[in-house]
C-alpha cells in the first residue's frame, strides 16, 4: 500500500484545478465528475463531505448544499500522476440533479455499466422499510418476528446447500439472492453496517486469513 501524499504534491493544471471522479463507495459505480482546487480538496478533506469548485460560478460549493443530496467521503486517491482524484463515496439520495443516481446515465456507445444492488444500498432500502413500516412490507414482517427471521435464514441457507449440491446454478442464484436478502434483514435489525463488514474482511484479508 502507498504512503498517503500531500495536497502540495498533486499537480494542479495551470487554472488550479484537479478532475475529480467520484465513486460509488459500495458498488463502484461512477456518480460524476467535478473539479477541485486547494481550497475545495481541502474543505472535502476536512468536513468529509465532497466539495467542488465551480467553474461556470467561479466559487466553492457542497455537492448537496440545496438538496440535501450530499456525497460522504470514504477515501480520496490520486492517480499515477497525481493529477487526478478518485473520491470513493456514500451518496445521500440521487447524484446527478435530474434525479438520476449517476451523472452518467446517456448511451452514446455500447453497453452501459449498471452494477447490481450492493450490500449498501440493499440495507439502505431495509433500513428505510423499517423506518417508515408501509402496510404489508415483507420486511417489516420479518423485523416485528424475530424468531421467524432467524428461521429464514435457516431455511434460505438450506435451500443454497441443496442447489449447490444438485450443480443447479440457475436455483443457486435464486437462493443466494435469497439467503443475502434474509442476511442484510437481520443486519438491518441488529443494526449492522456494511461498512462493519468490510472492515471486518479487510482485517481477515490483512492478517493472511482466508
Amino acid at each position: 500500500m502507498s504512503e498517503a501524499i500531500a495536497v502540495d504534491d498533486l499537480a494542479f493544471n495551470a487554472h488550479g484545478l484537479l478532475p475529480a471522479v467520484v465513486q460509488h463507495a459500495r458498488t463502484g459505480e461512477v456518480l460524476m465528475l467535478g473539479y477541485m482546487n486547494r481550497e475545495a480538496l481541502h474543505a472535502t478533506l476536512a468536513s468529509g463531505e465532497v466539495h467542488f469548485y465551480s467553474r461556470s460560478r467561479g466559487m466553492l460549493w457542497r455537492k448537496g448544499e440545496t438538496s440535501g443530496h450530499v456525497l460522504r467521503v470514504v477515501g480520496v486517491n490520486a492517480d499515477c500522476d497525481r493529477d487526478a482524484l478518485l473520491v470513493a463515496a456514500e451518496p445521500a439520495g440521487p447524484t446527478c440533479h435530474t434525479g438520476e443516481k449517476s451523472c452518467f446515465f446517456t448511451p452514446l456507445s455500447g453497453r452501459s455499466y449498471a452494477p447490481g444492488v450492493g450490500l449498501g444500498e440493499l440495507l439502505s432500502v431495509l433500513r428505510a422499510r423499517l423506518a417508515e413500516r408501509p402496510a404489508g412490507s415483507y420486511t417489516v414482517a420479518l423485523a416485528d418476528d424475530h424468531d421467524r427471521l432467524l428461521r429464514k435464514v435457516l431455511e434460505e441457507a438450506t435451500e443454497v446447500l441443496l442447489a449447490a449440491k444438485n450443480g443447479d446454478r440457475q436455483n443457486l442464484v435464486w437462493e443466494l439472492a435469497d439467503l443475502f436478502y434474509h442476511l442484510a434483514a437481520v443486519m438491518a435489525v441488529h443494526g449492522v453496517g456494511a461498512a462493519e463488514v468490510d472492515d471486518e474482511l479487510a482485517r481477515r484479508a490483512a492478517g493472511g486469513r482466508r
